[in-house]
This record gives structure tokens, C-alpha cells and sequence, in this order.
């Protein structure tokens, strides 16, 4: 009776990944997620721009640096827990969508501790869901067009964000109209001429498919800005003093490339605080929007990526769906606790599997990069919010794509997604525009005859998100 062979490492990690099972190979996977990481890698980058550039409702401001670390770090955790566990090609980061909305809507309300511990809460209730079965019971109940408005404005409060940021589009100080072209008209300061720059760039590279078009477009216009910089003197803006200087980072050659990692935020979040602070109903409505963005982006974009990589059915659901979900909501979890913003899924993922990458395998190489990038940190400084801006208006358009599923021959859809993708750019709030666009949703279908077709939990949803609206009133008669 002979011995059963003994399998070597590399035979149990092909097993295990199934990387022979999926027609891959080892150095299709290392290619894959090398992509991956060069297409991701603009995050480490936006992430602490977005983040860094606002205060919290007590005036403090989270470091550039630190935020930087903090998010390569928990990149490079989620990432490559979603690998072992999921066994998936799907990379991990900050999602752009979340962190804008905690930019924006929530730290002018609370501290960045409490903001960053109703990420932790929003991530807790995501595992649990996802752990019971509950997430895919309420991702089927709200109708597909306003998952696709969702995503759609999202994208146009993104661009939004881009343009406001980058000086392009600037308040006029007037009723009317409220916002207007650069300075009375002209877009001449070099700033704002860099990021137009950049946005055509990058624009370009994205539209001839370079693989990693957004990080080589801000390589790209980054070196633009120096030299720039060098030759104008713009300057900082000073908040507004000088207003044809450079809005949050000055681009100029770091003193030093490599620095050990600022880790200092880590565990830096209260996730009961803001209860207190703003109220419960604030609170939870604050969270209900953390969730609910969260949870439909990352469950669209998983699903799309399966289908990518040749791995979903029939129904679209792709192996060990529940394992992945839970890491999911994790990364929500993890994201918070980093205070680097929930991190999820990442739709330029599609690019590693486009180069090849079918296993988690992939996932372990674009982790060891993340990890690797933190020590890099002071060369992300360099990069000027009016360049990062042009890929966040990119991304942004990205996002629209998504908008040609709409039915717009049916009104009844058509005002509710209008409603969604218009609101939440105009009033600069995510939750804004989820809530208008369930209310006239249920109020449309209701009155037109459609009462069945709209979900009880749609009832409910929408029914919250009318207290939210009156919630100043409310807490004025309370009080």
C-alpha cells in the first residue's frame, strides 16, 4: 500500500485559493494584484485629503499624515482578510462615498471620534445583518432604480465635492445665482488651472484604459503642480485670504520619502458619543445612512466584480456570499476603529481581474503593497487637493455611467430617481437625497395605483426618514 504523497506549500496554497481550479495561475495572480493595487493606490492619497480637510464640530482636524497610515493599514488588513476568508479578488479600502459623507454632513455635528464610532455602530449592524441573512432580505426590497439613483448621486455629490474643492465652482456670496464660475467668471488662478489640467489627463488615461489611469494621472499632474508652484509662488489659500493660492497642501519636494508610519488614530473612536451629543434620532438616522450607503455599494459591487471574474451563478451570487458579507461589514468595523472611514469593496478591482486574477491569492500580493505604502507617507503630502480633486470628479463620472438602467419613460420612477441623484449634490448631504427620493418613491406608487408594489419595509423607511426631515421641529416641541 503506497504512501499517500506528501503536498508541497505551493500545491496546498493553489489548493486552498483554488487557483488552478479557476484556470489561474501564480504569476497571473501576483500580476492581478499588482493591478489592482496601482489602480487602488490613489486612495492612500484622496482618503486623507478628504478627511484632513474639515474640522469637527469642536474645531479639531485629523492629520494628513496620520489618516494616510491609518488607511494603507487598514487597506491592507481588509484586503487580505477578505482574501483568506472569501477567497476572492476583491480589494479593500476607504470607500469614497462614506467618507465624503463624514467630511461634509457629520463632523460638523460631532467630534471625529464619535463620527468614526458611528462607523464602528454602522459596521456591527452590517455583520449581524449579513450574519442572520437579513442583507440580501432588504437589498431585494427597494426597488433597482433607486439603488441605481443611489449610486448616481452619490457620483454627482463626489464630482460636486471635486469642483467646490478645486476652486472651479466657488460661492458667489449672492442669492442668485449662489455658485458661479472660479472668480467672478474666470478659472485664470494657476490652481484651479492645474486641476483642469489634471482632470484631462487623467480623463484621457481612463478613457484609453491605461491600467491605473487615476493613480498615473495623479502622478502625472502632482509633478505638473510642482513645477507649477515653482514657477507662479501661489502659495496656500490661507482659508480664503488669498484665494488664488493652492486650497489645503502646497505641492513641493518632501524633505524626506520614507518615515515610519503615524498609527497614532488607531482606536481612536467613541461610538456612543454622538448619541448624546446630537440626540438618539439624529444619531440613528446618521447611522441608517452610513448603513444603507455601505451596504448597497458594496453588495452592487461585489456582485458586478463576480460576474466579471466568472465565479457568480445564475442569480448572480458567487461562492462563500455570507463569509463575505460578514468581512464586509468588518471592514465598516475596522474603518472606524482605524479612523480611516469604513472600508470596503472596491470596484477597481475589475482591473486586476481584467489582468488575469480569479482568487484571493491576488488579494495577499495587493495587501503586501498597502502595507508597504505606509512607509511612504510623505510623499502623499505632496499631492494638492486641486489634483486629487480631478480623480474624485472622474470617479464621479464613473458613478453616472450607471444612470442608463434608469426607466425614465415611467414618471413614476423617473421623478424619485431625478429627486435622489439632484438632492443630494444640491443640499450637500448623501442621507438627503436617500430620503427625498424614498418618500416621493412611496408617495408616486402609492397614489398611482401601485400601493402592492412598494415594500412594507419601504413604508417604514420612508416613514423614517419624514421624521428626519422634521426632526428640528420635533425636538423643539420635545424640548
Amino acid at each position: 500500500m503506497s504512501a499517500t504523497p506528501t503536498r508541497t506549500l505551493p500545491q496546498r496554497i493553489d489548493s486552498y485559493f483554488g487557483i488552478s481550479e479557476r484556470g489561474s495561475s501564480f504569476g497571473t495572480e501576483v500580476r492581478g494584484g499588482l493591478v489592482t493595487f496601482v489602480t487602488m493606490a490613489y486612495i492612500v492619497i484622496l482618503n486623507p485629503i478628504i478627511l484632513s480637510g474639515s474640522a469637527d464640530v469642536d474645531g479639531a482636524q485629523l492629520g494628513f499624515a496620520p489618516v494616510a497610515a491609518a488607511t494603507a493599514f487598514t487597506a491592507a488588513l481588509m484586503t487580505a482578510l477578505f482574501g483568506l476568508v472569501a477567497r476572492l479578488p476583491f480589494g479593500f479600502a476607504a470607500g469614497l462615498g462614506i467618507n465624503s459623507f463624514l467630511a461634509v454632513s457629520v463632523v460638523g455635528q460631532v467630534t471625529w471620534a464619535e463620527a468614526m464610532g458611528l462607523v464602528v455602530v454602522n459596521g456591527i449592524i452590517i455583520v449581524l445583518l449579513a450574519a442572520t441573512g437579513l442583507r440580501a432580505l432588504i437589498f431585494n426590497a427597494v426597488p433597482i432604480q433607486l439603488k441605481i439613483a443611489i449610486s448616481v448621486g452619490i457620483g454627482m455629490f463626489i464630482a460636486f465635492i471635486g469642483f467646490v474643492n478645486a476652486g472651479f465652482v466657488r460661492a458667489t456670496g449672492t442669492s442668485s445665482p449662489p455658485v458661479g464660475l472660479g472668480i467672478e467668471g474666470s478659472v485664470a488662478t494657476v490652481p484651479t488651472i492645474v486641476f483642469v489640467v489634471s482632470l484631462l489627463i487623467t480623463g484621457v488615461l481612463v478613457a484609453r484604459k491605461v491600467r491605473g489611469g487615476l493613480f498615473f494621472g495623479i502622478l502625472i499632474s502632482t509633478v505638473l503642480a510642482i513645477i507649477a508652484e515653482a514657477i507662479f509662488h501661489a502659495g496656500p489659500s490661507n482659508g480664503g485670504e488669498n484665494p488664488n493660492g493652492w486650497n489645503l497642501s502646497v505641492p513641493v519636494l518632501p524633505t524626506e520619502i520614507v518615515s515610519i508610519p503615524d498609527l497614532s488614530l488607531l482606536g481612536q473612536f467613541d461610538p456612543v458619543g454622538a448619541f448624546g451629543r446630537i440626540g438618539v434620532l439624529a444619531a440613528l438616522m446618521l447611522v441608517f445612512t452610513l448603513v444603507f450607503t455601505n451596504f448597497f455599494d458594496a453588495m452592487g459591487t461585489m456582485t458586478g466584480l463576480s460576474k466579471e471574474a466568472g465565479v457568480a451563478d445564475a442569480k448572480g451570487d458567487f461562492p462563500r456570499l455570507r463569509s463575505a458579507l460578514v468581512v464586509e461589514g468588518v471592514g465598516a468595523i475596522a474603518g472606524g476603529a482605524t479612523s480611516s472611514s469604513s472600508s470596503t469593496v472596491f470596484v477597481e478591482s475589475g482591473a486586476g481581474i481584467g489582468e488575469g486574477a480569479r482568487t484571493g491569492f491576488a488579494n495577499l500580493v495587493t495587501a503586501l503593497l498597502f502595507a508597504l505604502s505606509m512607509f511612504l507617507t510623505p510623499l502623499t503630502q505632496v499631492v494638492p487637493s486641486e489634483v486629487a480633486s480631478a480623480a474624485l470628479v472622474i470617479v464621479g463620472a464613473m458613478m453616472m455611467a450607471q444612470i442608463r438602467d434608469i426607466e425614465w419613460s415611467d414618471f413614476a420612477v423617473a421623478l424619485p430617481v431625478f429627486v435622489t441623484v439632484t438632492v443630494m449634490p444640491l443640499s450637500y448631504s448623501i442621507a438627503n437625497g436617500i430620503g427625498a427620493g424614498f418618500i416621493t418613491w412611496v408617495v408616486l406608487h402609492a397614489f398611482a395605483g401601485r400601493v402592492r408594489t412598494i415594500s412594507p419595509l419601504l413604508w417604514v423607511v420612508a416613514a423614517g426618514f419624514v421624521v428626519y426631515f422634521a426632526r428640528g421641529p420635533i425636538e423643539a416641541l420635545i424640548g
